[in-house]
């Protein structure tokens, strides 16, 4: 079961290590995360215009609003500025700036009562981002841009840490997924291809539902089962996320236990040096192409308690 930390004073190496266990960390806001809120809801009330985003839905076609998320979210997720923030919160955080690399941060939306649930709005089951093609050693920075409420937030599901989920990321790889992305761009194609999902419903009586505050931020394994709560408020639910990895885990292979992701391919070329936003060596990269090693229930359990890196 999953310990969850609120505005912990460990050392970065121990709250990582405890993430690998499947801890979760929530902290209070800081500067640094309400500068990157401040950015991003720039941005984001500039592209609605007189329409508050988080109730835009409610005065726009889904057409439009759509239109206007395909010009914002690739302005957020490519700006300099944005990337110098990120730098920002990890040195804030206590992060090694030479050690931590970080992809984008994206822009998330969360529609209610089913105004948008595909493409740029895509709502998430309950998934592992190592289903993904994420590697098991990859932390998930999730920050409220807006005001939440317990019906629109994130939610994780601390009973599956050590559980396999059935799923459908076998034959999933990230470089055919990609591919396929250019593919589809360039002929102006529908996107129907079909994500991993869990093939046996989740459990959700003892789901746990993290209500943030702006500027506050979530921090936790992208190996932990977690999701979107559909949303049953009438306000667009807006946030920012990150992922980072540790660069002497990456080099080790320690990282969370892997109890079922079977992909293949491996997101480490999106990660960068905050600073120099250098890339992490080609030949690190290669040694998680394959995927990782799934590992049987009773060993992941004893990783995960342990903190013994994965194989």
């Amino acid at each position: 079961m999953s310990i969850v930390y609120f505005d912990s004073a460990l050392p970065e190496p121990q709250v990582r290590q405890k993430l690998y266990e499947g801890d979760l960390f929530v902290y209070s806001p800081r500067p640094s995360v309400l500068a990157l809120c401040d950015f991003a809801r720039a941005l984001t009330e500039e592209a609605f215009g007189n329409v508050h985003p988080t109730l835009a839905q409610h005065h726009l076609g889904p057409d439009e609003y759509t239109r206007i998320l395909n010009q914002l979210k690739p302005r957020f997720i490519n700006h300099p500025h944005a990337k110098r923030l990120i730098q920002n919160i990890l040195r804030e955080m206590g992060f090694d700036l030479d050690q931590t690399y970080f992809d984008v941060p994206r822009m998330r939306t969360a529609t209610s009562h089913g105004y948008l649930t595909t493409g740029i709005a895509y709502s998430f089951d309950p998934h592992r981002d190592t289903w993904f093609s994420a590697p098991m050693n990859q932390l998930n920075w999730w920050i409220p841009m807006y005001e939440l409420e317990a019906d629109n937030c994130l939610t994780f599901f601390p009973g599956y840490w050590d559980r396999p989920v059935r799923n459908e990321s076998d034959g999933y790889d990230c470089r055919d997924w990609y591919a396929e992305s250019r593919r589809i761009q360039a002929g102006g194609l529908k996107d129907e291809r079909k994500r991993p999902r869990p093939l046996d419903a989740v459990d959700h009586a003892h789901e746990l539902r993290l209500v943030g505050q702006v500027g506050g931020l979530i921090l936790f394994s992208g190996a932990h089962l977690h999701g979107t709560v559909p949303n049953t408020t009438n306000a667009t639910r807006f946030s920012i996320d990150f992922r980072t990895v540790h660069l002497g885990d990456v080099a080790a292979r320690t990282a969370a236990p892997n109890l079922d992701s079977h992909c293949t391919g491996t997101l480490l070329g999106d990660f960068h040096h905050p600073v120099t936003l250098a890339p992490i060596a080609a030949e690190l990269i290669a040694l998680y192409e394959p995927g990782t090693p799934v590992l049987a229930p009773a060993a992941a359990a004893s990783r995960a308690k342990t903190g013994a890196p994965a194989q």
